[in-house]
């Protein structure tokens, strides 16, 4: 019979380098089993710890990949930069895809579904995702405004927000994939015209 791990064996680790193993580990067990899979116990034989460290931070497996969304959610994403708006638009757009259909995405899914009764928690977590995509989406505009393509008024918050918006809504109504076709379609008939340009038939 397999013996239980002794996490008190090893060097002891606190602070912030327990806290990124912990994360870590909550990532590996999102990619390998997915958000409906993911355990307590399964975060903390891979982040080779105590469940008793994991509940001291966390009460719930909810807070527990809460707090490895937003962790992630800081990361800075590469800004497309090809010359144009419509084709940075679009390789924005595929940048947000990407992170829905990833472990983080599908946990993102699960979480906001989860958490329902807990309008506290969904709001922060809605905020630290929604926060760097609307970043993203504000630097490509902002980028085309240096180069003369739109102009720098048209770029609002509300204007940043509509394509990750509506890419957000398709996952949560219709789950992935996501056709490269309506990804265009955001991109021609809802941002460009809402940055002033003419609507793409």
């Amino acid at each position: 019979m397999e013996q239980p791990v002794d996490h008190r064996r090893g060097p002891r680790r606190r602070g912030e380098v327990l806290f990124n193993a912990i994360v870590e580990a909550t990532l590996a067990e999102l990619a390998e089993v997915g958000y409906a899979g993911l355990t307590m116990d399964g975060v903390a034989q891979r982040a080779r710890t105590s469940k008793a460290s994991l509940y001291r931070r966390w009460p719930t497996r909810q807070d527990l990949v809460a707090a490895a969304i937003q962790h992630t959610a800081r990361t800075t994403e590469p800004i497309p930069d090809t010359g144009g708006l419509r084709t940075d638009l679009l390789a924005a757009l595929d940048l947000v895809v990407q992170r829905l259909t990833s472990p983080v995405g599908e946990a993102v899914r699960g979480i906001l579904t989860d958490t329902l009764r807990d309008p506290e928690l969904t709001r922060e977590l809605r905020e630290s995702m929604v926060s760097g995509r609307n970043r993203l989406l504000t630097q490509v505009l902002r980028q085309a405004a240096e180069r003369g393509e739109i102009r720098a008024e048209t770029i609002t918050p509300r204007v940043a927000a509509a394509g990750p918006a509506l890419v957000l809504h398709h996952f949560l109504t219709q789950g992935p994939p996501m056709p490269v076709e309506l990804r265009a379609q955001i991109v021609d008939e809802v941002l460009l015209p809402l940055a002033g340009l003419p609507r793409v038939q």
